[in-house]
Formats: C-alpha cells, structure tokens, sequence
C-alpha cells in the first residue's frame, strides 16, 4: 500500500450470478433436466468508492440491494466479476496471508463460534490461525474483555450464552489479531436496544483507540447515525449516495421537523397555515415546514401562540432514506 492511498479502493466493481430457473411440476422438472434456463442476477452493477484510514462508514440499502456481497467481494470471499477492488494495497480475492492478518468479516447473522465448545476455544484456535504471540495475546484478550466485559461468558458452552453474549464474544474472536479494516455485516441484528448500544459503544472505541478503517452495514438507523458521519447507498446493485449523513437529509427532505408544545390550545387553522400538520394534540403538536422556511415559520409561531418549548430537527434519517427507495422505485 503506497502513503496517501485509500484504504479500501472500489473501482467500478461488478458482481453478476448466473441463476437456474424451473418450471413447477413434474414436467417442468422433467423439461430442466434436459434443458436448463438460466437468467443473471447483477447483485453489484458498477459501483466505486474509497475510504480513508480510519474512517467509519455506512453502507445502506433494502434487502437484496447488494451490500453483504459487496463485503464477500472486499473480504475475498468472492471473486469480482469485473472492476477493481484494493484492501491495504492487496487485491482481496487472492487471499494472501498478509492480507488475512490485518482484515476481518463479522456478520451478525453467521457464526464462527464452536458450537458445543466455550468461547475461549475458539480465541485459542484464532490465536493459531493467526499466528499470535502469547504477549500480545493476552494483551488484546484483556482489552476485549476491558470495553465488553466477557467475564465468566468465555467458559460458557456457546449455545448456552444468549444472543447479546454471543455477539460480543463473535467480536472479540474477530478482533483477536487487532485487524486494520473491519467489515460488519449487521453486527446488532436481533439484539435489544441496550445490548445494541453496547456494541455501537465497542466499536466506536476499537476505532478510536487503533484507527480502524470499518464498512458498517445496518437496518438499525441508530447505529448509524451513531457511528458514521459518511453514507454509501446502493439500490439495485447501483450507488445512488455517497457523502455526508447530514448533507442526505438536507438534499433529500425538503422540510425540517417542528414539535411545539403550547401553554394553551391553539386552534389547527393556525398551524395549517405555518406548515404540514403531522400531530396535533391539545398542547403539542408535530409541524412540517419549508427548510428555507424554518426560521420565519418559528419566529410567526412564538408571535402567535403561547408556546412553552419548541424543537427544530432535520426527519428521521429512517424517513430520508425510505423516501430516496420510493423515489428510486418509481423512476
């Protein structure tokens, strides 16, 4: 990897499947067996993109959209059909040893946990495949345990642990060998929100404290908004975003978000007036109002009413990102 080159490098990647159709029934069975139909499936469709050392992004999209094999691909679990793809200088499909060492893969809905055995096993084993010195074993094993509290959960027969332990001992296992770039593949899927905050918190100080570069995809908009100030958005196999979390919202929703609560009722043609009644309740109400608007509609409002607070906040990013979806699906 030469200095001043990104992290991860993403050059308009392609990834097609070639998929075999049947026919229902008997006869179509029997018609598949001497003839196969096939279509093809472009699960990534030309996409680019980089990311910088140390960088935590979001990569979002509907289901099917092409994110997961977009980390097979960067992981070198899967062979680009065509593009370019660079991980630390080293083209991630040839699996070199060095490349292995300083990389690593959690996805939230597989396991590489020992089933029947404890944790600890598998940190054992890790520590092998990795090539780990005892020293810098222990050393690392203590500072997984410091930030996610394992305790008595790595002698624990893994099936026993709930899924909130599992998780966490999934990302020490991964993290054992101190990896330079960490791709996440919903890593809070199916846990509480506390257990959800927890992991968020993890990652957040695993990237502070070793400059982690992270790929982090997630349905939860919370870890996302949390931990990435920077968004890639893929729809179809195609990147339709690349930027600023908050930079989405402001091109994206053409309003911001009023939530006033008043000392006495105010009448709903007033408010009609100022914006897009969402809510409306005797004392508190939710506006839609004209971003370039907001600050006139809020001054008309203190004028008018007797308001005993008022919050002014860009829509949910949940909201932002359906509406480009739905946008991108009627089009």
């Amino acid at each position: 990897m030469h200095p001043g080159e990104p992290v991860i490098q993403v050059d308009r990647l392609k990834r097609y499947y070639r998929v075999h159709h049947r026919r229902p029934g008997m006869w179509g069975a029997l018609v598949s067996f001497f003839h196969r139909e096939y279509t093809y499936v472009r699960a990534v469709d030309d996409i680019s993109f980089s990311l910088e050392a140390g960088e935590i992004v979001g990569f979002l999209g509907p289901n099917g959209a092409g994110k997961t094999t977009t980390l097979k691909v960067l992981s070198g679990l899967l062979y680009p059909t065509a593009g370019r793809v660079s991980v630390l200088g080293f083209e991630p499909f040839r699996r070199e040893k060095d490349f292995l060492k300083q990389i690593t893969l959690v996805m939230g809905q597989k396991n590489q946990l020992i089933w029947d055995l404890p944790a600890a096993d598998t940190f054992l084993l890790n520590k092998e495949i990795y090539e780990i010195p005892d020293d810098e074993y222990r050393a690392t094993l203590a500072e997984l345990d410091e930030l996610l509290e394992l305790g008595p959960l790595m002698t624990k027969q893994v099936r026993k642990l709930s899924l909130g332990e599992r998780m966490k001992c999934e990302l020490a296992a991964a993290l054992l060998h101190r990896p330079r770039v960490l791709f996440l593949d919903e890593p809070t899927i199916g846990l509480d929100v506390t257990m959800q905050a927890k992991i968020r918190e993890f990652i957040a100080e695993y990237n502070r404290r070793h400059g982690a570069t992270i790929l982090l995809t997630s349905h939860y908009m919370a870890d996302v908004t949390a931990l990435c100030e920077r968004v890639i958005i893929i729809h179809h196999g195609r990147l339709i975003y690349d930027g600023p979390l908050q930079t989405l919202a402001e091109r994206t929703a053409p309003y911001k978000v009023l939530t006033i609560t008043f000392r006495s009722p105010v009448p709903r043609e007033v408010l009609q007036n100022l914006g897009h009644v969402v809510q409306y309740e005797a004392l508190r109400v939710t506006l839609h109002v004209p971003r370039e608007e907001t600050a006139k509609r809020a001054a008309q409002l203190l004028a008018q009413a007797q308001v005993e607070d008022v919050t002014i906040e860009d829509p949910p990013i949940e909201e932002v990102i359906a509406t480009i979806f739905r946008e991108k699906e009627a089009g």
